[in-house]
């Protein structure tokens, strides 16, 4: 006798659909922490000044260690005296759409309370924690 199990596939836009965070963090300067869930982790960058809501503004975002996925929903102090140390408040959150994926570029569209639509992260420096975050004219 032979078992034979059905694995469900997901769809393919739910296979794309993962969440993003905003953390709003005021540490040593004032920054905002962009993260995605991808490749099992949260992939994070500091913004130095508030996320882009509107087209036509571009930010630098500076790619930092990835975090775990459990830093998703934090928020409250980080001692002083430890890495990070200050108030870390959740700015935005949502979901996300992968549109494509190479090492100097990814396009996504955003599905949060603040940041809704298509954006990009560019790499854009020689540096290669250096990139760019803007919402698109069609996003």
């Amino acid at each position: 006798m032979s078992v034979t199990t059905l694995e469900r596939k997901p769809e393919k836009d739910e296979e794309l659909l993962r969440r993003f965070v905003v953390q709003e963090h005021h540490a040593t300067n004032l920054h905002w922490d962009f993260r995605l869930e991808m490749d099992g982790v949260l992939k994070s960058w500091a913004v130095p000044k508030e996320p882009p809501t509107r087209s036509g503004l571009r930010r630098l975002a500076v790619q930092v260690e990835d975090h775990q996925l459990d830093y998703f929903d934090f928020e409250g102090v980080i001692p002083e005296g430890e890495y990070g140390a200050g108030t870390v408040k959740i700015w935005d959150r949502g979901t996300y759409s992968l549109e494509s994926r190479k090492p100097e570029k990814m396009v996504f569209e955003l599905r949060g309370g603040k940041m809704k639509g298509r954006y990009v992260l560019l790499h854009f420096t020689d540096k290669p924690e250096n990139w760019l975050l803007f919402k698109t004219k069609t996003g």
